[in-house]
């Protein structure tokens, strides 16, 4: 099977125009359709404005507070994700994270995956340390398991998919117990994007991404962004980023509104050459493991089917043998790009444990693969010859 097949959960259409959100990627965040105005946004350079006598929540005193280049792309990421609320932009993934985090208070209990970005574990980590923040991990794909870790709980952060492992969550089942269990529910939606999930849609109070990735999409920003439910949940992660002064620069967040118009084309084209590599790839007799969920034998096959409209275009592999196999595969490699980070237009992959931070529970020979737009029988052959030059390498007295 190289297609997906009916999803329950197609991306869900604007509440107001009707268009769907590929659509809405290319005209969300635009000037008013008056006579003379610009079609693009314009970016406007200045740390401070114009402003006397008493100050007015709506003007623009200084950037730390607002600017006008924020809000086309805080309002398309609402749009998008499905919020009455402006998202709020921030400097980093991590920023947009730690804002969100900071939401639990000190000796209170936070819910975390028990794979998921390394870093995001390690400010949990940080939290337990200098807050007495009671940090409980969990299996994201263990319903049962994550409602019983929710009793007292403050916080419930979700990755689905989780890095790197791909674990994915029954996203309706888990935020419905969550949230009757009066937790706040927080998910991750680096992976997916809006186009193939919306949790807020589902019950989720916040949905946070690394703009650095599919959002912006061309590995040339660093951004993060958190969407809230309604205008309250908002207010305290507007007012973290005004006080911690974790802002964006006007030109990060120019650049991905523009990549933000790509986001479907790239999806669907990333997506497809995804499921191909997948399939091939566990046939493969190098490789002896493969996490993608549109495989229908992963075990979140069921779970993706059922609440995302497609299956990512991350894959995580296991070859035979050890850690060193895993480079050696990625060095033979001409046209993937060996780097971290993920979401661009360009084929990337790691081995995940060579960070010593990265979750111990993580394969040491596990490699993390972002595929990107080139042409997917482009990225086989290059990864077939890489994987059977490694396999013969490895046998050099084998008969043929």
């Amino acid at each position: 099977m190289t297609t997906p097949p009916h999803h329950a959960h197609p991306p869900v259409a604007h509440p107001t125009t009707g268009w769907s959100p590929a659509t809405q990627v290319v005209a969300a965040g635009r000037p008013a359709r008056t006579r003379g105005n610009p079609l693009n946004p314009p970016l406007v350079f200045s740390s401070t404005y114009h402003s006397t006598g008493t100050v007015t929540p709506e003007e623009f005193l200084y950037t730390r507070m607002d600017t006008e280049t924020w809000h086309p792309f805080e309002q398309a990421l609402a749009d998008l994700e499905g919020s009455p609320a402006p998202a709020v932009v921030f400097s980093s993934g991590m920023s947009a994270i730690a804002a969100v985090l900071a939401l639990v208070p000190a000796g209170g209990r936070l819910v975390v995956p028990r794979h998921a970005y390394q870093v995001t574990l390690g400010f949990a980590a940080d939290l337990h340390t200098r807050l007495g923040v009671d940090v409980i991990k969990v299996d994201i794909d263990d319903t049962d398991s994550v409602l019983a870790a929710c009793h007292d709980a403050d916080v419930l952060l979700i990755e689905s998919p989780t890095n790197p492992m791909l674990e994915v969550a029954d996203l309706p089942a888990v935020i419905a117990g969550a949230k009757q269990l009066g937790v706040t529910v927080a998910v991750d939606n680096t992976f997916a994007t809006p186009l193939l999930q919306q949790p807020l849609t589902l019950g989720a109070d916040y949905v946070i991404h690394s703009a650095t990735k599919y959002l912006s999409g061309h590995s040339d920003v660093v951004l993060g962004v958190v969407v809230a439910a309604d205008s309250e949940a908002r207010a305290p992660i507007h007012a973290y980023r005004t006080l911690h002064g974790a802002i964006a620069g006007p030109m990060e967040v120019w650049l991905a509104l523009r990549g933000l118009r790509t986001l479907a084309v790239r999806v669907r084209e990333a997506n497809a050459n995804a499921l191909y590599l997948a399939h091939k790839l566990q046939q493969h007799p190098a490789i002896a493991h493969v996490r993608y969920p549109g495989l229908p034998t992963d075990p979140g096959y069921t779970n993706a089917t059922a609440t995302m409209s497609n299956y990512g275009a991350i894959i995580a592999i296991q070859p035979h043998g050890d850690a060193a196999t895993a480079d050696a595969i990625i060095d033979a490699l001409t046209l993937w790009t060996p780097a971290t980070s993920l979401g661009g237009v360009e084929s990337t992959l790691e081995r995940r444990r060579r960070f010593g931070t990265e979750s111990p529970t993580v394969p040491e020979n596990l490699i993390r693969m972002s595929v990107g737009i080139e042409d997917k029988h482009d990225l086989w052959n290059d990864l077939n010859a890489a994987l059977t030059r490694v396999v013969s390498a490895s046998r050099p007295h084998e008969q043929e």
